[in-house]
């Protein structure tokens, strides 16, 4: 089954922010996954959402989602992402 981890970003050193995107593109394909969204315009239809940087991932299991998070390739960027942005994250399963 597909997962997908979805990402609500927001960004406080778009300078270093953009080495980050840098070091993590490659990361993603590297455990089976692509970018579905990737910092679009957001428009809000329904409720409250906030109106940062949002990113969609897809995975073919949650598990290689997981395994991609967590791993050794990430890491390094992962750090970075934490330096420079304030980020809520979910993984979700489904089709």
């Amino acid at each position: 089954m597909a997962a997908y981890v979805i990402v609500d970003i927001e960004v406080h050193d778009p300078v270093r922010y953009a080495q980050y995107r840098e070091m993590a593109t490659p990361t993603v394909p590297a455990f089976g996954g692509k970018y579905v969204v990737r910092g679009g315009k957001v428009s809000t239809l329904e409720g409250t959402w906030p109106t940062g940087r949002f990113v969609v991932l897809e995975f073919p299991t949650a598990e290689q989602a997981r395994a991609w998070w967590d791993s050794d390739l990430y890491r390094p960027a992962k750090a970075l992402r934490h330096q420079t942005a304030t980020t809520k994250m979910i993984l979700v399963e489904g089709s």
